[in-house]
């Protein structure tokens, strides 16, 4: 079923962080209804909301160290390709900062 996909441990941390952030938040909401509030964001959101743009900027973050870390293994001369684990504390930072200042 899940042949089509290249499960290494950081992809499997990162989608199983996805879904215990999902879980918890439902929680939360339940127990306390949230309010609306502005941050850096350019509109007043919600948790909801913040999670959600939190959850894609991580995705492109991820996405662009992909695309990228080919290109810094020939630029910096490594010999092999930068860890993704770099990515995953990068975007669960970015998504740390939107949901808690966004």
């Amino acid at each position: 079923m899940f042949e089509w996909m290249a499960w290494t441990t950081p992809v499997a941390v990162f989608f199983t962080s996805i879904a215990l952030m999902l879980v918890g938040m439902t929680v939360w909401e339940i127990k306390s209804p949230t309010m609306l509030r502005k941050g850096f964001l350019p509109m007043e959101t919600t948790r909801g909301d913040r999670l959600f743009i939190g959850l894609l900027a991580a995705a492109y973050v991820n996405l662009a160290f992909v695309g990228v870390s080919g290109k810094l293994t020939e630029w910096m001369s490594l010999e092999v390709e930068p860890s993704i684990w770099i990515s995953f504390v990068v975007s669960m930072g970015v998504l740390a900062l939107i949901m808690r200042k966004g």
